[in-house]
């Protein structure tokens, strides 16, 4: 591991003033060790930190750099909207724009509201649904990440499981009763607990492809499953597309697993955040006017944000999907599939087992005989992987230049920015980061 003097000043001042030295706890490098990289700019598909060394970033943001860091198109959006001002606390045309494009590409997202943030999204979804049902409970899945909402940090994978938190200080045991969690994967048990809490669920929210326990596919008819149990006993589908929407295709998981997978089913209410804001706060909660329109003013549930659709933001947001074209998405697709199996082979070249699981154009490894046998498709049996080999090889990779996520429980991100002499570094990292995986011990 390498840990150079300015970085590590910068994280010992940042210390001084931030709790653990960072404002989202994955940034702090809990779960891998040394100090975090503080990064000064990004292009296309590099970061620079502030020693100006320079990395392959598959990070991307946590996923909103589809195009690449500071796109032309989209630094110019953000450009022209500030100069117009910051902040209105009123209606702007770029709202509704932005609004219309979410529609277009999800039409089942009728009516939008646009919030600052994924958690304001999902806690929105959340009250949105109880508003609608009258009930209380709400089915979530372990390993599922749903942002910060004090109900739904119950086995939440990310953040959580790299501090090896069940949960989190601060949330009451009658919040945390109001959500059942249950096994991801496992249609039985939605079933069980329908059948015997159905009349008090009032929805069930899932991500849509679950990328914050590491990739773990949801199994086919599993979506359709749970649209199948929801609308059986009246409960409402909260699809969490913060993450994959309009990354993994211009419309989603949804959109891909409906168009490519073959499957057949519509979510009452969608999140999205990350790529919908171009890297600005931006995120939304869409679904069927029926449902929306009974958020206030025009019904009883209460939400609202003095930032809510912020000008700026919402620039980001517009010409980032307006780049956002087959062609995006095609390169993105290429790119991730290039890595996944290069990373993939690197480790079987070292006897590393493993297995790179993927959902679309997303994808991270599992180390251990389980994940390569027959796959990790639940929270329990990511905890029971072989973590202790990430550490090393994320150093390694790190060392060679190359930027991934600080924790084995995050997806791997690319963008169309990333070309062959990107792609082509990442290639020459791998085979590096793979012995040092092989010679990792717990």
């Amino acid at each position: 591991m390498h840990d150079d003097a300015a970085n590590h000043l910068a994280f010992e001042r940042a210390r001084l003033v931030l709790p653990g030295g960072v404002n989202s706890p994955v940034r702090a490098y809990g779960s891998v060790g040394g100090d975090p990289r503080f990064v000064s700019s990004a292009s296309g598909p590099y970061i620079r930190d502030v020693t100006g060394t320079e990395y392959v970033d598959l990070v991307c943001s946590w996923g909103p750099a589809l195009l690449g860091h500071a796109h032309p198109a989209v630094v110019e959006a953000v450009q022209e909207a500030a100069a117009r001002g910051l902040s209105f606390g009123a209606p702007t045309l770029g709202e509704v724009e932005l609004a219309e494009e979410i529609r277009r590409r999800v039409p089942a997202a009728e009516h939008v509201r646009l919030v600052s943030t994924g958690t304001e999204a999902t806690m929105t979804a959340v009250r949105l649904a109880r508003g609608a049902t009258g009930r209380p409970l709400i089915v979530k899945f372990a390993g599922c990440y749903h942002g910060h909402v004090d109900s739904l940090l119950a086995e939440a994978g990310s953040g959580v499981a790299n501090q090896a938190l069940p949960g989190s200080a601060g949330v009451t045991e009658a919040t945390a009763s109001e959500t059942l969690v249950l096994p991801y994967n496992d249609l039985e048990a939605v079933e069980q607990a329908f059948a015997e809490r159905g009349s008090e669920i009032a929805a069930v929210i899932t991500e849509a492809a679950p990328a914050n326990m590491g990739i773990v596919p949801p199994l086919p008819g599993f979506n359709e499953g749970l649209r199948r149990i929801t609308t059986a006993h009246g409960a409402l589908l909260i699809f969490d597309e913060v993450l994959t929407g309009f990354r993994v295709s211009a419309s989603g998981w949804w959109g891909y697993e409906t168009s490519t997978l073959g499957a057949s089913y519509t979510p009452d209410l969608f999140t999205f955040g990350k790529v919908v804001g171009g890297g600005m706060p931006v995120a939304a909660i869409g679904g069927p006017s029926v449902l929306m329109d009974l958020l206030a003013p025009l019904g009883p549930v209460y939400q609202a944000g003095t930032l809510s659709g912020n000008p700026v933001a919402v620039a980001a947001g517009r010409a980032t999907l307006a780049a956002a074209d087959a062609s995006v998405y095609a390169r993105v697709d290429e790119v991730s599939t290039t890595i996944a199996d290069a990373t993939s082979a690197a480790l079987s070249a070292e006897g590393v087992a493993h297995r790179v699981q993927r959902s679309g154009n997303l994808f991270s490894v599992m180390f251990g005989d389980l994940a390569q046998e027959v796959g990790t498709r639940t929270y329990a049996q990511v905890q029971a992987s072989d973590t202790f080999r990430y550490p090393p090889f994320f150093h390694a990779m790190l060392d060679a230049g190359v930027n991934l996520p600080p924790s084995v429980y995050e997806a791997w991100f690319v963008s169309a920015a990333h070309d062959d002499t990107a792609v082509g570094r990442v290639l020459d990292a791998l085979p590096g980061a793979a012995k040092a995986a092989a010679a990792a011990r717990r």
